[in-house]
């Protein structure tokens, strides 16, 4: 029995210490949920509440309307022009980082990082005092009847710069990761450049691909700033999407709003998914590989 008492005495005191921990553990769960529902999970469910408070009739009303299919439009042709631009730049930005040492690489890389540091309100402004009319080239535009601000090949330019980076970051690391053992290999044996690319590096790199074009295509759909700045906001010529939630929103048209940020939250619930989903066959792939 005295055996017994003295074993207890031993166990108590390793006890208490993992209740702490139990309860600090559970602390900083309920402290990190309760913040991302605050922030995130309850305004974002609010947009699909008061989105369909009034029915789905409304809702559809307003997605009908000649203003929002513009806004649609502009938002589509933006995306469907900076996505591939910026795909195509990043893969070769990537090649060229990994596959190559040359002066100035570091810089290039921090440089590639500018559109994530800078204020997507200050990289339109820089382009206005670029093609604006009192521009550097804003005489030379003018004089050649090219309309870059307040027009479509502006808000195009400040979508692709502010997505710019967003697939040569996804990509480098994982060319880095693979290392050049494949590609030499199959130079070796014959192959030329565009071949070892499409056979060898590319399917090495598709899925971190895919996930940077995802990203950017995000990025593009849902850009505020710079192409506010850009655009001029000009209802039912230079307005995009998210250009159209504010001005609706604005004008006390709460309904119309609302139909608009609907329609970017599940662009952003179909981005999420497609994420998970990439995200799952890489690590399948991963796997695949180690096994």
């Amino acid at each position: 029995m005295a055996n017994v008492e003295k074993l207890a005495r031993q166990v108590t005191p390793s006890a208490t210490p993992a209740k702490s921990r139990d309860w600090v553990k559970i602390g900083l769960i309920t402290v990190a949920v309760g913040y991302l529902g605050l922030v995130l999970f309850i305004p974002a469910l609010n947009v699909f509440i008061q989105a369909f408070k009034k029915g789905l009739a409304p809702l559809l009303h307003n997605m009908s309307q000649p203003v929002f299919l513009h806004a649609v439009q502009l938002t589509l042709i933006c995306a469907l022009i900076a996505v591939p631009l910026n795909t195509v730049f990043g893969l070769c930005a990537a090649w060229a980082i990994t596959r190559h040492r040359f002066p100035g690489r570091a810089f290039v890389v921090s440089v590639l990082d500018v559109p994530f540091a800078i204020s997507p309100v200050v990289a339109g402004l820089m382009l206005v005092l670029l093609y604006g009319r009192n521009g550097w080239f804003g005489e030379f535009l003018q004089n050649q009847d090219i309309k870059i601000i307040f027009a479509l090949p502006g808000m195009i330019l400040a979508t692709a710069f502010v997505t710019l980076p967003f697939v040569a970051r996804e990509v480098i690391p994982v060319l880095e990761e693979v290392g050049t053992d494949q590609e030499e290999a199959a130079r070796t044996l014959g192959a030329k450049d565009w071949q070892v690319f499409w056979r060898v590096t590319l399917p090495n790199i598709r899925w971190a691909l895919l996930y940077g074009v995802i990203l950017t295509n995000a990025r593009a759909m849902g850009e505020f700033g710079a192409v506010s700045v850009v655009s001029g906001n000009i209802i039912g010529k230079t307005q995009t999407l998210p250009l159209y939630v504010e001005e609706a929103y604005k004008q006390y048209e709460t309904e119309a709003a609302f139909s608009a940020a609907l329609l970017l939250a599940l662009l952003a619930v179909v981005t999420l998914v497609l994420k998970e989903i990439l995200e799952r066959k890489t690590r399948i792939e991963e796997v695949k590989e180690d096994t």
